[in-house]
C-alpha cells in the first residue's frame, strides 16, 4: 500500500497603504504537521501585485514539483484571474487592453504549470485564522524597514512618465 503524502495547503494575502503606496504579503504554508510563515515588504506596489505576488514567492518555496497545492486567498483578482480562466485569454492575448500585472501572472503561470494549483476564495478579514494571520504578516511587512523594490511596478510607472 502506497503511502499517502500530506496535503499541501497555502493561505496568502496582500496589502498595500495606499495603493499604490508600500506593501507587502504574507504566507502561512501547511505541509502534514509543518508549518511555515513568509512575508517581504516592498517601498511602492499596489494591493493586487501583493496579492499575486505572495501567490508567487509560496510557489517558489516549493522543493517538489507536481504537488497537489491549494491556495486560499481573499484576492478574489487571484482566484477569478486562474479559476474562471481569464489568465488563459490574457496570455493568448498577449494581455491586450492594458491588463496590470503581465510580468507577476506571467511568472505565476510558468510556476503553476510545476504544480497542480487550486484557489479557494476565503472572506478577508472575517473568522479564517489563517488569513487573518496572513494579513498581520503582510501589513507589519509594508509597516517594516528595508523594504524590497517591486522593480516591475516602478518599471512600469517609470515608462509612463
Amino acid at each position: 500500500m502506497q503511502k499517502q503524502q500530506p496535503s499541501l495547503v497555502i493561505f496568502t494575502d496582500g496589502a498595500a497603504r495606499g495603493n499604490p503606496g508600500p506593501g507587502g504579503y504574507g504566507i502561512v504554508m501547511f505541509w502534514g504537521p509543518h508549518k511555515k510563515e513568509l512575508s517581504a515588504g516592498y517601498r511602492l506596489t499596489t494591493n493586487n501585485r501583493m496579492e499575486l505576488m505572495a501567490v508567487i514567492v509560496a510557489l517558489q518555496s516549493l522543493t517538489k514539483k507536481n504537488l497537489p497545492v491549494t491556495i486560499y486567498t481573499d484576492s478574489q483578482y487571484v482566484v477569478n484571474s486562474v479559476e474562471k480562466k481569464w489568465l488563459d485569454n490574457w496570455i493568448k492575448t498577449d494581455f491586450k487592453g492594458g491588463k496590470k500585472n503581465k510580468d507577476l501572472w506571467l511568472k505565476y503561470y510558468q510556476l503553476s504549470k510545476q504544480y497542480n494549483v487550486k484557489f479557494k476564495w476565503v472572506k478577508g478579514h472575517a473568522e479564517n485564522e489563517w488569513n487573518n494571520r496572513c494579513d498581520e504578516l503582510a501589513t507589519a511587512a509594508a509597516d517594516g524597514n528595508n523594504l524590497l523594490i517591486d522593480e516591475g511596478y516602478e518599471n512600469s510607472i517609470n515608462i509612463m512618465q
